[in-house]
């Protein structure tokens, strides 16, 4: 009877021993997994899905604006600003509304879309009331200090940016030169005339408000503006 409890009691021992050996192998196998799981299973985020951030620089000493993404310059095109006596606004802003073919109101006159359109083709409002980047019916001004403090575009340049920027973009209006827009535009003030590779516009100061009793037909595309810009 002793010789058969002894036995039996190894068996269980042996027994034993091999479940604990094989138990502490399985909770070192799980607690090895998950880091690799967790690993090969958080693939990096593809570039295509972050969003490209933009900025208009434009520079009112040398009369260009820069499109800027990703901190790198995309394009720099010719602009024409206000004059002296009625200066571009300077800071930063952000593009506020976009409007393609406006319609242009100033002290009852109506201008419909078209080139006797003093904004031309596009519009890019600014959260400054009263500002934003637009065309002209005055092309000879681009290059010029010659607005009543909005930015004028030359037509095709206009179009071109107005494609590749959206609301809330940020809009830069800086006044002196300083060690950005020499890296960008170069310390050479652009002459009237003078020819650039790609044309810059920066932003003009024109009113956006539309008046409460225009039909809302007309207020979709309407820009009123204090004077011919």
């Amino acid at each position: 009877m002793n010789s058969l409890m002894t036995t039996m009691v190894a068996a269980s021992c042996l027994v034993l021993s091999v479940f604990q050996v094989s138990a502490q192998k399985t909770q070192t196998d799980v607690n090895a997994v998950p880091a690799v799981a967790v690993r090969a299973a958080t693939p990096a985020q593809p570039s295509s899905t972050r969003a490209t951030t933009r900025v208009i620089i434009v520079s009112l000493k040398d009369r260009r604006l820069a499109l800027v993404e990703d901190g790198a310059v995309k394009k720099v095109y010719r602009v024409a600003v206000g004059s002296d006596a009625t200066p571009s606004p300077t800071g930063t802003f952000t593009i506020a509304k976009r409007v393609e073919n406006p319609t242009y109101y100033h002290d009852g006159k109506v201008v419909p879309p078209g080139p006797d359109n003093p904004v031309g083709t596009r519009w890019m409002g600014l959260n400054k009331k009263g500002y934003g980047i637009h065309g002209t019916n005055a092309p000879r001004s681009i290059g010029k200090a010659a607005s009543h403090g909005c930015i004028r575009m030359g037509q095709r340049d206009l179009e071109d940016l107005y494609a590749q920027v959206r609301s809330g973009d940020a809009v830069e209006i800086v006044g002196e030169r300083n060690e950005e827009t020499a890296a960008i535009f170069g310390g050479v003030p652009i002459a009237p005339g003078m020819a650039t590779p790609g044309q810059t516009l920066t932003a003009q100061i024109a009113p956006e408000t539309v008046p409460a009793e225009q039909s809302p037909a007309v207020a979709a595309n309407a820009v009123v503006v204090p004077a011919d810009r």
